[in-house]
């Protein structure tokens, strides 16, 4: 939130108000996603007791969970980002296109390809 209210006076409305904030909001997100691996991958490196790391239970995949995270676990991060931007926050491909730092075409191509690939992976999925 403190991004938030000390970035206020770079806004310069070139965008939607929303579009801004969820780019400041993806971007801090990210860099929390990619601190707390380093930190995880560091921790695990540094634990030494093997019979500690042989009786942790190992965490349900995305697809033994279900829902939502079972589909996109299939297609790229990037790509995923963009369908939970579209479907889930509801964005248009413009405001999508400014969050992510790419062109409109580029969005738009991904999406469809990513949307192509899903359909493709489980069209035999839904016919039982």
């Amino acid at each position: 939130m403190l991004k938030v209210l000390y970035g206020l006076k770079n806004f310069e409305g070139k965008s939607k108000f929303k579009t801004w904030l969820y780019s400041i909001t993806y971007n801090e997100c990210i860099t929390q996603y990619r601190k707390e691996r380093r930190k995880r991958r560091l921790m695990d490196a540094l634990s030494l007791d093997p019979l500690e790391e042989a009786s942790e239970e190992k965490a349900p995949t995305p697809e033994e969970k279900g829902g939502l995270d079972r589909w996109l676990v299939h297609v790229n991060p990037i790509d995923r980002e963009i369908l939970v931007l579209r479907f889930v926050a509801e964005l248009e491909f413009q405001e999508i296109a400014d969050i992510m730092h790419m062109g409109l075409s580029a969005t738009k191509m991904r999406y469809k390809r990513a949307l192509d690939k899903l359909r493709e992976k489980f069209a035999g999925s839904t016919e039982t």
